[in-house]
């Protein structure tokens, strides 16, 4: 491995493309790959063999472009499968799990609510967590049940997306929350609905300047910083949904390729 290969980065679909947007802030001279399994997305509905199994493809094809390090972009993939992932490659990794810490530490009413996937909540890493730093207040678990396809499908602003979004959002508010966790990569791009229906009085954490932050410590400690002034080049793929992927991405200007790849 040498500095000045890629990043690689993975997620059921289009979510993670808010922890790799963090990434490329902090790290502008880095390249990157990001792999975007839509076609297997929701991974939160899988079991954990699948979600492995599709965590180890994911890895196969970041390792053959030739990735330095590989950040697991969903949460339920990393709480699932990122110590398999560990211990079978020689290769750093990082992953995202719930910020159920800083909620925790720093709640005045005691109550915090977790939008998360039901593959997140049901796992052993999410629960040790929670018992660890949420065991003396209440947490409102929920799962967001349909939110990701429609993210795939790029109805962020529709009607259908507000009344999920309402369904799972008012029991908290009723339970007095004063933060709220985003525990699934896709749901940052929710943030502008959620506020909406939360107000002002509600913190929202997600974990996307965590994740950055900690790729930056990873690659220093290996001296895989890319300290290079060469233009930064990203490269996407999906294999499903490739509109949706441009149409996220075009706005940002920057200099990479989108691309359609059976994997």
């Amino acid at each position: 491995m040498n500095a000045k290969q890629a990043i690689g980065i993975f997620d059921s679909g289009i979510g993670g493309l808010s922890i790799w947007k963090e990434i490329i802030s902090l790290l502008p001279n880095e390249h990157t790959i990001y792999l975007a399994d839509s076609k297997n997305a929701p991974y939160g509905q899988k079991s954990k063999e699948k979600i492995i199994e599709f965590c180890i493809k994911n890895t196969e094809l970041l390792l053959a472009k030739g990735c330095k390090v590989i950040v697991v972009a969903c949460n339920t993939a990393t709480t699932n499968a990122i110590d398999y992932l560990r211990k079978n490659y020689d290769i750093p990794f990082i992953g995202i799990e719930p910020a159920i810490k800083p909620a925790a530490l720093q709640t005045q009413t005691n109550a915090i609510g977790i939008l998360a996937t039901k593959g997140t909540l049901s796992s052993a890493l999410f629960n040790e967590t929670s018992d660890k730093f949420a065991s003396n207040i209440t947490v409102i678990e929920q799962v967001g049940e349909g939110l990701v396809p429609l993210i795939e499908a790029n109805k962020i602003n529709t009607p259908e997306m507000e009344l999920l979004l309402k369904k799972y959002l008012y029991p908290m508010l009723k339970q007095h929350i004063d933060y709220l966790v985003l525990g699934c990569s896709h749901y940052p791009f929710l943030i502008p609905q959620i506020r909406k229906i939360i107000g002002d009085n509600v913190s929202i954490i997600d974990s996307g300047e965590a994740v950055a932050r900690q790729t930056k410590h990873i690659l220093s400690a290996h001296r895989l910083l890319n300290t290079t002034s060469t233009k930064a080049q990203h490269r996407l793929y999906c294999n499903a949904h490739l509109k949706t992927l441009q149409q996220v991405v075009a706005p940002l200007k920057l200099d990479l390729t989108v691309q359609l790849l059976d994997f």
